[in-house]
């Protein structure tokens, strides 16, 4: 089947413009360049190869942003199946100094949120998206995002706290 090249053309022409945007997400997800750059890479594949679904060409924006947050949260599933060292001994490399990093423990609590309640912290705040672009990025209900942003922001509050 082939698909309509001013469609191709248009998608092109989205992910060449937006890179840096895609990139900034799949990062803020993995916090590796490498695997940053694979799930962009992995995303764009998927997008070309499923071009056919997209029914309306002007929904291209929040259409690939669902398959860049699908692409991070299925990375992070099958490298959680992975486990190298274990903490144990990690912490034994530890040598108790204090992080000189600007938000290390913003990082630290959003890592620790579900996937649910991350990506809508991201896409709000990170990427400056209105909560009615959140919710059709994501295929919630507009009154769920907001529930889940509150009780997100709650719980970063009271993991930055401690």
């Amino acid at each position: 089947m082939r698909i309509n090249s001013s469609l191709e053309k248009k998608l092109e022409n989205y992910v060449v413009e937006n890179k840096e945007k895609h990139y900034r997400i799949a990062y803020s997800y993995v916090k590796n360049v490498d695997d940053a750059l694979d799930i962009v890479q992995e995303a764009i594949f998927k997008a070309i190869v499923s071009l056919d679904n997209l029914k309306n060409p002007e929904y291209i924006r929040t259409w690939f942003y669902r398959i860049l947050i699908n692409s991070a949260i299925d990375f992070i599933r099958k490298q959680k199946k992975i486990v190298v060292v274990d903490d144990e001994f990690i912490s034994s490399f530890d040598c108790g100094t204090v992080d000189k990093y600007k938000d290390v423990d913003l990082y630290r609590a959003l890592d620790e949120l579900p996937d649910n309640y991350r990506s809508i912290i991201i896409l709000r705040f990170f990427e400056d998206l209105k909560i009615e672009e959140v919710a059709e990025i994501l295929d919630e209900n507009v009154n769920t995002v907001k529930t889940r942003l509150y009780k997100s922001l709650e719980k970063l509050r009271i993991k930055i706290n401690e």
